[in-house]
């Protein structure tokens, strides 16, 4: 009899809502809008995207956008303006626009950890130069749906170039909680003419008006957004955080052409010592790359080659690595590379003495950074010869 009483307890679809019911968000956004906070939303069309023959005079996704005093205001009120309640759990996406970056994202972050249906899975990008309404608004060719087209370059920039990182709630929230409060996220920006990107004419020519492109990584501090990293200042910033699967560098020949080498393999070792209270870091970096083009005449074959190449590409990557990391130390003076969880780590006791004065020692900490390249691949062609004219 105690068991058929537990049974009756377990029914579990009293709160079911069927898909139906329900308006599937792939990506939403939120901007500043005067003294209010403006969120749009991506909700897919699933007549469009689901069916075999879709009607050619509908879009496959929808945006809504409503503004509230906070966040969760506008959610609240997007339920006026959608035929179906939103549904955030699907989201792949979340766009912050630049100017609601610049202003703190305290309360958004607060909101999004807290909402019971939402996932921390998502990436979250910052909107340059335009707003995430605008972003959202961009109809994307291949992709059916838009939020897929980001979610999908996102990861390839990443592990084909190395100028973006993919970011999501938990790392975001994590970084912010590290000794200076600073993080980056990737950003995102329209080239070309943004209106004509809303309309189906988008995706129905062979260039399409407007493109949706990712640049380079936006620095946070005290969870507010100070500046950009240039596109190579973020793959530098990806050399240094370990985080460089596959990428390239080309070099000045000898006399004259270029060489081009894919970088095939990566790593990053950081230690930090502290010595009578003054803090220093040094980094170990080992790459490994093949030859990929050359348009100068060079004997491959010979280990001379090979070896004033590696050289090569090791000086020309430190000179513009130290660049990078003088930039972040004086510029933006944001520990975004962690260097002081690495003193943390080497040596507590020493640590806690200096803490206190870490955003004086920041700016002006020795940094040592050791490049190593290794060439491992050279192609069939080892001899290249130019017919001179």
């Amino acid at each position: 009899m105690l068991l058929l009483f537990i049974i009756l307890l377990l029914g579990g679809c009293w709160s079911k809502r069927e898909l139906n019911e329900l308006a599937i968000v792939t990506a939403f956004g939120v901007d500043k809008s005067d003294e209010f906070v403006e969120i749009s939303v991506q909700i897919v069309n699933p007549s469009q995207v689901a069916s075999n023959k879709a009607s050619s005079f509908q879009v496959p996704v929808f945006t809504y956008h409503a503004k509230g005093k906070s966040l969760f205001d506008a959610m609240r009120k997007l339920t006026t303006l959608t035929p179906r309640k939103p549904y955030y759990s699907h989201a792949q996406i979340i766009i912050i626009g630049e100017e609601l970056a610049k202003e703190g994202m305290n309360s958004i972050l607060d909101l999004l950890q807290r909402d019971p249906e939402g996932r921390s899975e998502f990436n979250i990008i910052i909107a340059h130069e335009s707003t995430a309404q605008e972003i959202l608004s961009i109809l994307t060719p291949l992709e059916d749906i838009p939020a897929s087209k980001l979610f999908k370059s996102l990861k390839d920039t990443e592990a084909t170039w190395g100028t973006t990182e993919s970011v999501i709630l938990d790392d975001l929230v994590q970084s912010l909680g590290h000794i200076d409060n600073s993080a980056v996220l990737p950003t995102i920006q329209i080239h070309g003419d943004a209106d004509a990107g809303k309309s189906s004419s988008n995706v129905e020519k062979i260039k399409s008006p407007a493109q949706l492109q990712y640049g380079g990584l936006a620095v946070f501090k005290n969870y507010k957004l100070i500046g950009f990293l240039t596109e190579e200042e973020s793959r530098n910033y990806n050399f240094l955080h370990n985080n460089i699967k596959s990428t390239f560098e080309t070099l000045a020949c000898p006399e004259q052409g270029k060489i081009s080498t894919e970088i095939i393999q990566s790593s990053t070792k950081v230690t930090g010592r502290i010595q009578h209270d003054i803090p220093s870091i040094t980094i170990q970096l080992d790459i490994e790359q093949n030859v990929a083009e050359i348009s100068c005449p060079l004997d491959l074959t010979k280990p001379e080659t090979i070896d004033a190449l590696n050289k090569a590409t090791s000086k020309q990557i430190k000179e513009s690595i130290e660049r990078t990391i003088q930039t972040i130390q004086q510029t933006y003076q944001a520990d975004i590379l962690k260097f002081g969880e690495v003193l943390h780590r080497e040596d507590y006791k020493a640590w806690n003495r200096i803490k206190k004065d870490w955003s004086t020692l920041y700016p002006e900490l020795e940094v040592n950074l050791v490049v190593d390249v290794q060439t491992k691949g050279v192609g069939t062609a080892t001899k290249l010869k130019l017919n001179k004219k």
